[in-house]
């Protein structure tokens, strides 16, 4: 006789909601649900190539980006395109938000990159992250 085996679902961690405590935090959750969702283009010829073909809707530039016509030419392309721009402080914090970031099995930071520009394409879903960000964009 056949044996009848039984299947048990696995638990599915539902991530709440919640109210993002300032626009930073929104701009974290907002990066994340797209990556999620293959949604974030990262580095300059992909984030340009974006911006040029207008398949980005938000593009978010670190200030301290090392190259003043880096800034200039994601800067252009936002304004001749009608694309909202985003301005963080740190380059390192933008690519640990972007995917961009090695942790070890205990999930401390080993190894960050740098990232000094990101475009999202897709938002994924609907979040307070996102409504609390498009509302600071107006």
């Amino acid at each position: 006789m056949a044996e009848i085996q039984e299947t048990v679902a696995a638990p599915v961690n539902v991530v709440e909601d919640v109210q993002p405590a300032d626009v930073e935090d929104a701009l974290r959750i907002v990066l994340r649900k797209s990556l999620e969702t293959n949604g974030l283009v990262r580095g300059l010829s992909e984030v340009a190539r974006a911006l040029d073909r207008r398949t980005a809707h938000l593009c978010i530039l670190a200030e301290d980006c090392e190259d003043p016509e880096y800034k200039k030419l994601i800067d252009a392309l936002c304004r001749q395109h009608n694309i909202d721009i985003i301005a963080v402080k740190e380059r390192t914090k933008l690519a640990e938000w972007a995917g961009l970031a090695k942790y070890d099995k205990e999930g401390a930071l080993k190894k960050t990159f740098k990232c000094s520009c990101v475009a999202v394409t897709d938002f994924g879903e609907r979040t307070k992250a996102l409504d609390m960000l498009l509302e600071q964009l107006k």
